[in-house]
């Protein structure tokens, strides 16, 4: 069988892993989109003063301007009532699986919202909690033999989450129904696919069974929560996983002040899975920023770097909301805490410019096994990120500032060579000549050839 070499070259030393062409899978759909992509997450309670798919309608077009491709929704369906969290509950404790939340406007709100979206060009995607329900939802009551019990009979709790108790995944009327719910969505709303909250607290075989069934309506778009260095069976079935291990330790490099070999090694694991799917890259989240602080309480003075780092490394830029302003806040997740907008997009500019490079470049498309990524040796490799992709004739190059101090140091590496022309500012500059380097702190360039 044909073999796929995927190079990551990190300092002077090449590391290589080889992947042979496995037979059609889950993952190999007509969606070429996905390689081009962006996935920008809607806090549909907290966009809007009105918190509604109809005033989040007016907010389309700009998202559109700066560059987003597709929309993801936090959890549409109505929260359970008994056992909530707060004066508005969890969005993540549904109550029924196939109902509108009235808090965002009614179902005919919601297929407007997703026709409008897709005539502007967004793909669409809704957030699908398949681990469990609220304590109240409608199976409760129809088909309690769908959950999971205690010896005592009652329904198991979900682990540290008291609003939330588990489905039972051996049952196979469960699976069944859970399957139709998905259907429902895709049939009545003409979604393009699916965020899949806790994907791995679901058994495998579950989405297996699950994706198949569904796209017999159309292909759709599978991202899961779930690190594929963990899970590695799921990214079988999905085309996009979480990143946390590179969350988790990018933090712990900032706030640790951890050597950068931590992060080049993480990556050089990532680099290994290959492409039969892909990684999510982010900043933020609504967990991460409800619970564990911004963007900005996390990186630091690497908040920007990181960013790019997202929207530039093989794989999918996943946004939250406010980013663009910037958000310096952490909202609320059970109350109404509007983010508070202005008419100055900061960094709208700065998304725009990223996320139209990434749609546009050939050399960032992710999941592509005909791009080549190389990480660059530089002479400061202790404080500086340095990678260019290649694509044929088109290339990219990324150089991040990681450190808290000003650094001088050039790039010397022989993948590096020809002249690029900065994205930011439209200068081009000449590699052959030199491949110095003077950053302040927070700095960060992007370049392409």
């Amino acid at each position: 069988m044909k073999k796929l070499i995927l190079l990551v070259v990190i300092g002077l030393g090449i590391v290589s892993c080889t992947t042979q062409k496995m037979k059609k899978n889950m993952t190999d759909l007509p969606k070429e989109w996905k390689h081009t992509t962006n996935i920008y997450e809607v806090n549909l309670r907290q966009y809007t003063q009105e918190g509604t798919f109809r005033a989040f309608e007016k907010e389309m077009p700009r998202l559109k301007s700066m560059g987003v491709k597709t929309l993801w929704f936090m959890p549409i369906t109505p929260i359970a009532q008994l056992n909530k969290k707060g004066s508005m509950g969890s969005q993540y404790a549904a109550a029924d699986y196939t109902s509108i939340n009235p808090e965002f406007g009614t179902l005919n709100d919601f297929k407007h919202m997703v026709n409008e979206a897709h005539r502007l060009g967004f793909k669409v995607i809704i957030d699908w909690v398949a681990n469990h329900t609220g304590w109240d939802h409608v199976w409760t009551k129809t088909h309690p033999e769908f959950y999971l019990k205690d010896l005592d009979g009652n329904f198991h709790r979900a682990s540290g989450m008291d609003d939330i108790i588990e489905l039972d995944y051996k049952n196979k009327e469960m699976r069944l129904a859970m399957i139709d719910a998905m259907k429902y969505w895709v049939k009545e709303t003409n979604i393009d696919g699916f965020r899949c909250d806790l994907a791995s607290w679901v058994e495998v075989d579950f989405w297996e069974q699950a994706r198949p069934e569904v796209e017999k309506i159309k292909p759709l778009f599978w991202i899961g929560e779930f690190d594929e260095l963990e899970n590695p069976d799921y990214g079988k079935v999905f085309d996009a996983s979480y990143s946390w291990k590179w969350m988790h330790k990018s933090e712990d490099y900032y706030k640790k002040n951890e050597p950068i070999s931590e992060l080049t090694d993480l990556l050089k694991k990532y680099s290994a899975i290959g492409d039969k799917s892909m990684r999510a890259w982010f900043t933020t989240n609504h967990d991460e920023n409800s619970w564990n602080g911004t963007e900005y309480e996390k990186y630091g003075v690497i908040t920007k770097p990181m960013a790019v780092f997202s929207a530039t490394w093989n794989g999918i830029p996943l946004l939250y909301s406010g980013q663009e302003l910037p958000n310096m806040k952490r909202l609320e997740f059970f109350e109404k805490d509007t983010i508070k907008w202005t008419n100055n997009y900061q960094e709208g500019d700065f998304y725009k410019t990223l996320l139209n490079l990434k749609s546009s470049n050939p050399a960032l498309r992710g999941g592509d096994p005909n791009v080549i990524t190389y990480l660059l040796n530089t002479t400061s490799n202790d404080k500086v990120l340095a990678y260019v992709r290649k694509n044929g004739k088109n290339e990219v190059l990324v150089v991040l500032n990681m450190s808290k101090e000003p650094v001088d140091f050039t790039i010397k590496d022989e993948h590096l060579s020809g002249t690029f022309t900065n994205v930011f500012d439209k200068m081009k500059r000449d590699f052959n000549s030199s491949k110095s380097f003077n950053f302040k702190v927070s700095d960060f360039a992007v370049f392409e050839k």
